[in-house]
């Protein structure tokens, strides 16, 4: 008997860095599931994405019984199930954790000063020193995983956990034009051009639907150069 997908709950793919870690995890490891697009609403979502998550925040996974929110749950909930979300090797699978919780938990002015906008290009006013020591501890992190494990993902050779939840950074080094070292800058790129971020990429740019207050955020940060999103009707 042929089980029922899971439902992947997700905000728009230009705006949620949070939808895109399971999202693009599941898509790289082939876990089978059904994705919900929930647009994000002027104000706040919570009555809406009530209905479908207990803490009012995408993502969320609906797994037959169980309904487990917060991205790093998701994780977790799937390496139970799943193999090859942690690396197989013990040494690194220590390290990718300890990664991924540096950034669930981490790099605050690198989120707040650099929202992430897959369709835009913006040229930052300014980059603070809380921005350039996030940046500082990004190059080293990276360098250090691509260099001890050999790459071409932060933990060897398979994409994993850790590198789905760096992914959103990706996205927004190209969106701001941020400045790491070869290393890292050489990762970025190696993401940008998986098949897996470039659908959410393009799905992203077709979105229509624009909030507001994600766009003022990434306005205010620096000049505009360009927008590649798709015009909104009318």
């Amino acid at each position: 008997m042929e089980l029922p997908l899971s439902t992947l709950y997700i905000g728009n793919k230009n705006y949620s860095s949070w939808s895109l870690r399971p999202w693009v995890l599941m898509k790289a490891l082939s876990i089978p599931f059904e994705e919900r697009v929930e647009f994000f609403l002027e104000g706040s979502c919570w009555d809406k994405f009530r209905e479908f998550s207990p803490n009012g925040l995408v993502p969320c996974l609906h797994d037959g019984e169980f309904v487990v929110w917060e991205s790093l749950a998701i994780v977790e909930y799937l390496a139970e199930r799943h193999a090859g979300v942690w690396p197989q090797d013990a040494d690194a699978r220590v390290w990718a954790r300890c990664a991924t919780s540096e950034m669930h938990a981490g790099f605050s002015a690198l989120r707040n000063e650099c929202p992430m906008n897959c369709g835009l290009r913006i040229e930052l006013n300014s980059i603070s020193d809380a921005l350039q020591q996030n940046l500082d501890r990004l190059d080293e992190l990276w360098s250090e995983g691509l260099k001890r494990f050999g790459g071409p993902y932060l933990a060897g050779e398979s994409f994993t956990a850790v590198d789905a939840f760096y992914a959103p950074v990706a996205f927004r080094v190209q969106t701001f034009n941020l400045r790491l070292g070869d290393t890292a800058m050489a990762y970025v790129e190696h993401m940008l051009s998986l098949d897996v971020m470039r659908d959410w990429y393009e799905a992203g740019l077709k979105e229509t639907w624009r909030e507001t207050g994600h766009d003022q955020e990434s306005y205010e940060a620096g000049k505009l150069i360009a927008d590649l999103r798709a015009p909104v009707p009318g």
